[in-house]
C-alpha cells in the first residue's frame, strides 16, 4: 500500500510539473471574459503576478483563477462556452485556442485544482470534442455533449497528500453530477457510466468511480443573475447558442 501511495505521489508531482510547463508555453492568449461575478476573483498569471478581475475582465491561457469564500464567477470563453466557478475554487486555463475558420488549431485544456464548477460547452467542444480536457488530481474529464458539474472535496486526494485539508464530512475525491445526457468516468482503477440525474464519485486515480445513490449534499447555488442571458458574446465568440457539455473522465 505504501508503494502505491508513493507511486501516486510521484504521478501527482509529474502532473504539476507538466502543468507548469504547458502554462508557460500558452500564456497570454485571450481565452474569454468574466460575464458574471458576485465577489472577489483573482487571476494568478503565469509569471506569478496576481490581478484582481471584474466583470468584462479578460482571462488568458496560463491564468489560475481563484475565487474567494462566497464568490461565484461565470466565465464565457471565446467559443461561447461557459464555466461557472464555485466559491473557494482554484481553476487553471492551461491552454485555450479557438478560431472559427481554423478548427485544426483548437485546444482546450483546463485543470481543476480545488473547489468546483459547472461547465457548458461551446463551438470548440462541438466540432473538436477530443481536444477538450479538464484535469483533476483524480481523473481527466473530456466532453461529448452534456451538462455536468465537477467538485473536488479535500483538494488533492488522500493518496497524494499525507494530511489533506478537507473541510467537509464527505470523503475526499472527485464528485460529478450529470444534469443532461450521459458521461463515462474512468481512471486507473476502472470505469463507470453515469446517466442524467445520477451522481458519481472517485476518490483518486487508483480506485474505480462508482455511482452514489443520492445527492452528496454539495451546494451549487450561484446568484439568480447567473441564469439570465449573459449578453454580448465574449471576445472572439462565435454564435449565440452554446450546446451543453458531456464529459468523459478518464
Amino acid at each position: 500500500m505504501t508503494a502505491l501511495k508513493k507511486c501516486t505521489a510521484i504521478k501527482a508531482l509529474l502532473w504539476l510539473v507538466l502543468l507548469c510547463a504547458s502554462m508557460q508555453a500558452w500564456a497570454g492568449q485571450v481565452a474569454g471574459t468574466v460575464m458574471q461575478l458576485n465577489g472577489p476573483l483573482f487571476a494568478k498569471k503565469a509569471d506569478g503576478k496576481v490581478k484582481i478581475l471584474a466583470i468584462k475582465s479578460e482571462v488568458e491561457s496560463g491564468d489560475t483563477l481563484l475565487t474567494e469564500k462566497d464568490t461565484y464567477a461565470l466565465i464565457k470563453l471565446i467559443d461561447n462556452s461557459e464555466i461557472t466557478l464555485k466559491p473557494n475554487t482554484s481553476f487553471v486555463i492551461e491552454q485555450f485556442s479557438y478560431e472559427a475558420q481554423q478548427p485544426d488549431g483548437d485546444h482546450a485544456i483546463f485543470s481543476l485544482l480545488k473547489g468546483g464548477l459547472r461547465s457548458v460547452t461551446g463551438l470548440l467542444g462541438k466540432r473538436n470534442k477530443e481536444r477538450f480536457e479538464m484535469k483533476t488530481p483524480s481523473a481527466t474529464i473530456g466532453i461529448r455533449g452534456t451538462t455536468f458539474t465537477a467538485t473536488l472535496v479535500g483538494g488533492i486526494p488522500a493518496s497524494v497528500l499525507p494530511s489533506p485539508a478537507a473541510t467537509s464530512s464527505l470523503a475526499p475525491g472527485l464528485y460529478v453530477q450529470v444534469i443532461e445526457g450521459m458521461i463515462h468516468v474512468s481512471n486507473t482503477g476502472g470505469a463507470q457510466n453515469f446517466a442524467a440525474g445520477q451522481f458519481g464519485f472517485t476518490p483518486d486515480i487508483l480506485q474505480p468511480p462508482v455511482i452514489i445513490p443520492s445527492h452528496p449534499d454539495i451546494q451549487f447555488t450561484p446568484p439568480p443573475a447567473f441564469s439570465a442571458p449573459s449578453g454580448a458574446p465574449a471576445a472572439g465568440g462565435a454564435g449565440k447558442n452554446a450546446a451543453a457539455i458531456d464529459c468523459v473522465v478518464r
